[in-house]
């Protein structure tokens, strides 16, 4: 299969092309030349298949024979090694745990893919790869656990100073050798333009081999289908319309959702839950897309002012906004609310959220009509935020044993401005 720009649909590349290269040289993002529709037997008995073969043959018509079945069959096999149970929580509702991976957080099914995806393309290449990856929070440690040490590989995450948590932080920031990290004074939203800055100086390609780790990669994107097959696998004999709520923030979970549906994913709505960062609800609602700086929310993995994969869903609905409404609904939630859900929940239920989890139980429980199953995504172990959830619950947080070995660790970090000029040097340096 070819990729093309959200750019340029006549420039058409590999897919090994476009997994090492992440961002288009127009400063597009890739798409797939064509979305295949998983024929009728892959559903007839999808309850019956493990993880890893819904996800072998989800993302096989992207990456083979590019990759040969059975190297690709490895890579898979490699990367959903962790379980990501549904469970119900109330009359209807049901919570995707994507917090099971070694980083705790859903981060780690895309990451973990494209490690090892990337680490097949470059195996031939004579020169060192250098990923760069902007987080807002769990991207960072998900990339740098997924490439730490893989060979001709080194990993660059630049992160907001100050707008991650500190056990987001320590993910990234004590593992050393391959992995480096710089602490932007600034917002996320110049990170990631330093990112996408960086894949355009031509002097800088010249001599460094770049690509990116962030959802703006077509490899750490399209794996995160897979969970949404596997939500369906777990209700499928339900028989009632899905409405599923996914925490957004750079967009790059919902597309892979919308893609998903593309594929045959029998659901019924989408629904995009944001932080008050809300561009897309507004465009949503009026047909204005209006980025603006980022501003900082409990939900911190989701404060994004200018999220990268609109551009791809807007593609995916050929720009037709009316198209995009018959599928999408936006919600916004804001501080306030967070905590007052993440109490409500855990007095009524008895179950622990995460503020992104509780944006996503908030706008489902707003917008699903009955008779309708919902589920919302849970994107990140609760113990991640221990502030606000303890505060709301009256509970000490259990940590992960995973995530109790980085707090041990000393932090490494270059603190830089948000400046091309400092990034530039510190690369080729």
């Amino acid at each position: 299969m070819k990729f093309y720009s959200t750019n340029n649909k006549e420039v058409r590349l590999s897919v090994k092309e476009a997994v090492i290269k992440g961002l288009a040289s127009d400063n597009g993002l890739f798409m797939p030349e064509v979305i295949p529709v998983l024929p009728e037997s892959f559903f007839k008995n999808i309850e019956q298949r493990e993880l890893p073969e819904i996800a072998f043959e989800v993302l096989k018509p992207f990456f083979t024979p590019d990759i040969p079945e059975n190297k690709f069959l490895e890579i898979v096999q490699g990367a959903f090694t962790f379980d990501i149970p549904l469970k119900n929580i109330e009359n209807s509702i049901s919570v995707l745990e994507l917090f099971h991976g070694p980083t705790s957080a859903f981060k780690d099914v895309g990451a973990r893919f494209l490690a090892r995806v990337l680490s097949w393309f470059v195996k031939d290449l004579d020169r060192e790869v250098y990923v760069l990856a902007a987080t807002s929070g769990d991207t960072g440690g998900a990339v740098a656990n997924g490439f730490y040490n893989v060979e001709g590989v080194k990993v660059v995450v630049l992160y907001p100073s100050g707008m991650v948590s500190e056990r987001q932080e320590k993910q990234f920031t004590t593992l050393g050798n391959n992995i480096s990290a710089l602490e932007i004074k600034g917002t996320f939203d110049d990170c990631q333009k330093l990112v996408k800055g960086a894949f355009l100086d031509e002097e800088l390609n010249s001599k460094l081999f770049l690509t990116s780790a962030n959802s703006i990669n077509i490899a750490r994107l399209l794996p995160q289908m897979v969970y949404y097959f596997y939500a369906y696998a777990w209700l499928k004999n339900k028989n009632s319309d899905l409405v599923v709520s996914v925490p957004s923030g750079n967009f790059g979970n919902l597309t892979a959702g919308v893609i998903a549906y593309k594929m045959g994913l029998p659901v019924n709505r989408f629904v995009a839950a944001t932080n008050i960062n809300d561009v897309v609800p507004q465009y949503l609602e009026t047909g204005k897309y209006t980025p603006r700086t980022s501003v900082q929310t409990l939900a911190n993995a989701m404060d994004v002012g200018d999220p990268s994969n609109f551009v791809r869903l807007l593609d995916v609905f050929g720009g037709d906004r009316e198209q995009m409404n018959r599928l999408i609904s936006g919600y916004v939630v804001d501080d306030k609310t967070i905590k007052k859900t993440i109490k409500d929940v855990y007095d009524n239920t008895g179950y622990v959220l995460d503020p992104h989890g509780a944006c996503a139980y908030t706008a489902l429980k707003a917008l699903k009509k009955n008779p309708a199953e919902g589920v919302f995504l849970a994107t990140a172990h609760p113990a991640k935020f221990p502030k606000v959830v303890e505060e709301q619950t009256g509970k000490t947080i259990p940590v992960p044993e995973e995530m109790k070995k980085f707090m041990s660790r000393n932090k490494q970090s270059f603190v830089m401005n948000p400046s091309s000029t400092e990034l530039k040097k510190f690369l080729m340096k």
